[in-house]
């Protein structure tokens, strides 16, 4: 699709606005961090071999978009993506994310309850009866579950239309991870469960499960065998959400892919494929009429391949390209509209690996979506993608991703639109037994000119507080914000609060 010259200068400002945001944050970074790692370690103790080794970061957050929206996971008004891929490896990431997922604020107040290791592995020195709990031992893998009761409140308004609600939520999560000598398996999982004790706003369930096989082979090779499965309903909010529906649909996603990356001296070689199968239920109307959605069940899948140069253990410049295409199961929508479609893109970025204590990449790029049918123009898009984590001493840690989408769309005439996502999250240790997590967003939504639907802006903000009662028990409290602004429409604001209790063995 050409886009005219007002909205390619528009994209070009806001491109280039959070280009500089990105570089001159890095820059920051990049200044800071070895120092104040120098000063954490005691004196007789260096930084390298103060160190376990690193943990692979991942190079997006999706909006799905999200995401989410990611996501993912995907987003209140749209997100991941995933979610939607958003916690799968770098190299399984679909660019053509075939779905939205849950509330980015949803995902925000879920991740500052969390308590998860600091990015250098290092931790303060626990209390003597405040250890971490260490999991049930089943033959050479270990099994760590936790449980998490909230009650929560919720106020929602889009214009003058308010909804609000009072809500129980069970939280569960559980890690199974292997303990070999060679090779090792990781599956994860959480369930999120919610009762609405007062007020109509619709309750969301979640369901994710994840499996990751990684199988170390011969001359520097490592290949990541993935599956994945994914439950959520629709949001209220999100873009492609039937107006007026007592119940929005609920979304089934299954997911396999499958990674190679190998070292061959001065040059980094990386492939993957992966496939994903998403199913939508019927919406209700406030009537009682069911509308089916099966036009919208599809098969997407992408190759991506990467190569890099490493001009010195600090830096490696790297190439990507990606082939994509999601095949729905009917011809076309219910609007008479063939919604399928190809897509290619390529970008060019660094790598940056400082030590254990920071590690990121940055990249610029393009991606083309086509579809189908002629009447859908095809989606140009300008890309940015990157991450950063970084662990400014023991106890804190900083992550800031980057992000660019193509999410379809459902509206008549309109294939989908560019979802571009920057997240942060910043936790530190208050004491041995005290954590604060605060965690901030942004998602621009942009629809192609001349087209039925304006672009949107969604702000996120969450601020979370974990007290370790002991080795078992976490209090855990929340609070998050969610601002949507729209150039038509009216603008929807969201504001979340709860204390819960975490269980974990």
């Amino acid at each position: 699709m050409s886009i005219g010259g007002n909205k390619a200068g528009k994209n070009t400002l806001r491109l280039t606005a959070w280009a500089t945001s990105a570089v001159l944050g890095w820059g920051i970074a990049l200044a800071a961090p070895m120092s104040a790692s120098a000063q954490s370690l005691p004196p007789d103790q260096s930084l390298d071999d103060s160190l376990p080794a690193p943990t692979p970061i991942s190079g997006q957050t999706a909006d799905p978009a999200t995401a989410s929206a990611n996501g993912g996971q995907a987003t209140s008004a749209t997100n991941q993506a995933t979610g939607t891929n958003s916690d799968a490896p770098p190299n399984m990431r679909l660019r053509l994310d075939p779905i939205t997922t849950s509330s980015a604020l949803d995902d925000d107040l879920r991740r500052v309850n969390s308590r998860e290791p600091t990015v250098d592995g290092l931790r303060t020195r626990p209390q003597p009866d405040r250890a971490d709990a260490q999991g049930i031992p089943l033959g050479t893998f270990t099994l760590r579950p936790s449980v998490n009761q909230s009650i929560n409140m919720e106020r929602n308004s889009t214009g003058p239309n308010k909804d609000n609600r009072t809500f129980l939520q069970t939280d569960l999560r559980s890690t199974l991870t292997s303990d070999w000598d060679r090779h090792a398996l990781t599956i994860t999982g959480e369930g999120v469960w919610q009762k609405n004790l007062s007020g109509t706003a619709a309750e969301r369930p979640v369901v994710t499960l994840n499996a990751d096989l990684r199988l170390d082979l011969p001359a520097n090779t490592t290949a990541h065998v993935t599956a994945g499965y994914q439950f959520y309903r629709e949001d209220t909010n999100d873009p492609n959400a039937i107006v007026g529906a007592s119940k929005q649909s609920a979304v089934n996603q299954f997911s396999t892919g499958l990674s190679l990356e190998r070292d061959f001296g001065l040059l980094r070689g990386s492939t993957a494929v992966a496939l994903t199968r998403t199913v939508y239920s019927d919406a209700v109307l406030s009537d009682g009429t069911q509308v089916t959605l099966s036009d919208r069940d599809q098969t997407a899948g992408t190759w991506r391949g990467r190569i890099g140069y490493e001009l010195s253990p600090v830096i490696i410049p790297f190439v990507e390209a990606d082939l994509g295409a999601a095949v729905y199961d009917q011809t076309r929508d219910s609007n008479g509209y063939a919604r399928s479609n190809q897509s290619y893109g390529g970008k060019v970025g660094v790598e940056l690996d400082l030590g254990e204590k920071l590690k990121g990449e940055l990249g610029f790029g393009y991606q083309h979506t086509q579809f189908d049918d002629a009447r859908l123009a095809s989606i140009d898009s300008p890309t940015i993608d990157g991450s950063l984590a970084w662990s400014p001493q023991r106890g804190t840690d900083v992550s800031i991703g980057l992000s660019s989408t193509v999410q379809p769309s459902t509206t008549p005439g309109l294939g989908g639109y560019t979802a571009y996502r920057l997240s942060s999250t910043v936790s530190h240790q208050l004491r041995d037994n005290l954590t604060a997590k605060v965690t901030g967003g942004t998602i621009w939504r942009d629809y192609p000119s001349g087209g039925s639907v304006a672009d949107e802006t969604e702000y996120d903000a969450a601020l979370g507080l974990t007290w370790g009662i002991n080795r078992y028990l976490d209090l855990t409290g929340n609070l998050g914000y969610q601002l949507t602004t729209r150039k038509t429409g009216d603008d929807t604001r969201q504001l979340q609060a709860g204390v819960g209790l975490t269980v974990k063995r």
